[in-house]
């Protein structure tokens, strides 16, 4: 059998039942595939890094709780991977119990991290003397009711079923219409080709920390015209003020804007790590300012050749 008779293996974080895991399902071909669940994120990101997997799924950002800064860390220091998509998945979550458990029964909560936020206020609200507990996802809290280590887990009402729990309350959020953005990675590879309604990720290493020094980063952007979706710094573990910045940004590495920022990050940054050119999942098309427009830049090109060649 050749690699490419082998079913597509997708890394996810696991177990089953897990919010990434639905994500995943959203992909084209992902139904008939093999999913691998996994522990941690780092867990997925080495799976598909040795080759275990062929793609992996994560989740990035939150609508309510900003980015998730162990997927940041792990994609800006790793071992490289690439971002070829990503997904906007809506999230609303629901309260798991053991069958004939009330809510008065409920003296512990257990849920990812990340969900205990998005739910603070309801659980105040309805099982106030309920103590949290953290879980490594929402789906393995539920795994955790059902082996009776806790009383009731925040997770999607359809890990229900697969843990044999009942779903006690539904729709809970304290912000309504939140989303988690996962990216879909494959090990470096060559980009998707650009389709007009692409984002980029890079991270960007400061070498000498000085006045100006985001600013020379910020306006290697602004005088193209591309526009910042995210920015967010993160420590680099070299040791106190040493950062680095990870920054998503409208456009495709093919797009002309965006290989000349490019170029002018790597000229004042120590390091620049490129984590992909993919499709943006709300496919919104970035406004290109007048100047900008890869004609733009060819024209200029040629003019200033014509000056090198004396046909000014």
């Amino acid at each position: 059998m050749t690699a490419d008779d082998r079913t597509a293996r997708y890394a996810y974080l696991g177990p089953q039942g897990t919010f990434t895991e639905a994500a995943l399902l959203t992909l084209p071909g992902a139904a008939g595939a093999e999913h691998i669940p996994y522990a941690t994120v780092p867990a997925v990101l080495d799976a598909l890094r040795r080759e275990e997997a062929d793609t992996a799924v994560v989740a990035l950002e939150n609508s309510v709780e900003g980015s998730v800064p162990t997927t940041l860390d792990e994609l800006a220091t790793g071992e490289p991977l690439q971002i070829v998509g990503e997904i906007h998945l809506p999230v609303s979550f629901a309260l798991l119990v053991r069958p004939g458990t009330g809510i008065d029964d409920i003296k512990t909560v257990a849920s990812h991290p990340i969900a205990q936020p998005q739910c603070r206020r309801w659980l105040l609200e309805n099982v106030p003397d309920a103590e949290w507990r953290a879980a490594t996802s929402n789906a393995e809290a539920a795994q955790h009711v059902a082996d009776g280590h806790y009383d009731a887990a925040l997770a999607g009402s359809f890990a229900a079923s697969r843990y044999g729990l009942a779903v006690l309350a539904e729709d809970i959020h304290d912000v309504a219409d939140a989303v988690t953005r996962f990216v879909v990675l494959h090990r470096p590879c060559t980009p998707p080709a650009p389709t007009g309604m692409d984002k980029t990720t890079v991270v960007a290493f400061i070498g000498e920390d000085h006045p100006g020094a985001l600013l020379e980063i910020l306006t290697e952007f602004s005088v193209r015209g591309i526009n910042l979706t995210l920015i967010q710094s993160r420590p680099t573990g070299a040791g106190l003020g040493s950062y680095l910045f990870w920054m998503d940004f409208e456009g495709h590495v093919a797009d002309s804007r965006v290989a000349e920022a490019l170029m002018g990050l790597r000229r004042v940054c120590s390091d620049v790590r490129f984590v992909g050119s993919y499709t943006r999942a709300d496919q919104a098309r970035p406004e290109i300012r007048r100047g900008t427009h890869d004609n733009d830049f060819t024209e200029a090109a040629a003019w200033v050749r014509a000056i090198r060649n004396g046909h000014a």
